[in-house]
């Protein structure tokens, strides 16, 4: 076990947490569309849920999207979007309704690289469902804005608390520096043309200040 895993937060760090949580989120109602697009990342839980939305007729095709990143190499040594079929393939979606998109390796390659998967089978979405790790929502809905304009973009997650998604991956820091870097690039991404530009409250504002304050820093981008 390493020290990251022996994080012990106080209670303010942890009320600062909830609140990147939660505004991460975008609080989309899930619905019929034409296309899902699981995005890969360190989460087994987004293949599972795309999954769970499969089977309940939400979208007839599922796309897979990722290669691999230094947080995911070890844990999916083939890549993010082929662990991810295969956990779905388990789980009853049929191989014919998936397709794999495995060489993403950031949000707008998923995006990008889906869409071209997409079109080369003849597949032209007007509604898109981007599933993703639960803090992941608002920049991944950011990100397709901005790349898949004329697309209308929902957004959902595993349903999951903050306290039982720390349980879940079994590292608070790193969970911690996610949410801090996902805030950053929130802020940073569209002075680059890489997502929209979205309104950040000042109470989350000051909770990430407060957060990189705090150390929680190791998945910041130099500005």
């Amino acid at each position: 076990m390493t020290t990251h895993h022996l994080q012990t937060l106080t209670d303010t760090q942890r009320h600062h947490a909830r609140l990147l949580w939660d505004f991460h989120q975008m609080g989309h109602q899930a619905r019929p569309v034409d296309v899902a697009i699981g995005l890969g990342s360190h989460d087994l839980g987004v293949a599972g849920h795309c999954a769970q939305l499969y089977r309940a007729g939400l979208f007839p095709t599922l796309v897979f999207s990722g290669g691999n990143s230094p947080t995911t190499r070890a844990r999916f040594p083939r890549g993010e979007a082929v662990h991810y079929r295969e956990h779905a393939l388990t789980l009853g979606v049929p191989d014919s309704a998936i397709l794999v998109e495995p060489h993403a390796t950031n949000t707008g390659q998923n995006i990008t690289r889906s869409r071209q998967l997409l079109t080369e089978a003849g597949i032209h979405p007007g509604t898109l469902l981007l599933v993703s790790k639960p803090y992941m929502e608002r920049r991944s809905y950011a990100t397709a804005r901005k790349l898949w304009p004329e697309a209308e973009i929902i957004c959902a997650s595993e349903p999951l608390e903050l306290d039982d998604y720390l349980k879940a991956i079994g590292d608070d820091r790193l969970v911690l520096d996610m949410l801090v870097g996902d805030l950053q690039r929130l802020i940073e991404y569209p002075k680059r043309g890489f997502a929209i530009t979205q309104d950040i409250p000042d109470d989350i504002h000051s909770a990430y200040e407060s957060l990189i304050t705090d150390g929680f820093t190791s998945r910041l981008i130099t500005p």
